[in-house]
């Protein structure tokens, strides 16, 4: 795989989704949760989605219960719980895994591109972004605790 435009993934509603239906936007992946500390980082998100949307960037979430079990329901719990407590309307897929054997392809390749502090690969926790330029290829791996308000000024220049 070259760039995030080969994966597929499917939908939180169970549709399949060809991420190369995004080519040329800039992307930004996130590994979510419904249950944890950073939860309220959807609120960030969405607002980057309102921000930048309209100028194309598109803002993926991955649902993902690896991290302290923080996101149990099914696909369409976790979808009202987004949409009733922080309004998200940006694209959500179904639940993956983003570490281990049955880690998605997606993250495979990420984390491959864009390996953490000292060179880990594997995702820390819930909230990982990464920020994708609209050649398909990542830009930039952040941490949970990077609020999605601080990645504005990469936003912008990926942007262009």
């Amino acid at each position: 795989m070259t760039s995030v435009y080969d994966f597929q993934a499917t939908s939180i509603t169970g549709q399949p989704v060809s991420l190369s239906e995004f080519r040329g936007k800039p992307l930004l992946i996130v590994n979510t949760a419904s249950k944890c500390g950073f939860t309220p980082q959807f609120e960030g998100l969405e607002q980057l989605w309102k921000t930048y949307g309209p100028r194309g960037l598109v803002i993926v979430g991955f649902p993902c219960n690896q991290f302290g079990s923080q996101d149990p329901g099914s696909e369409s719990e976790i979808a009202s719980f987004c949409q009733l407590n922080y309004g998200v309307s940006f694209p959500m897929m179904a639940k993956i895994d983003v570490n281990g054997s049955d880690a998605h392809p997606l993250y495979k390749w990420l984390t491959e591109e864009a390996p953490g502090i000292l060179g880990t690969k594997a995702i820390k926790w819930n909230f990982t972004k990464f920020l994708i330029g609209r050649d398909g290829q990542v830009i930039k791996r952040y941490a949970p605790t990077d609020k999605p308000k601080d990645l504005a000024g990469d936003i912008e220049r990926a942007l262009g």
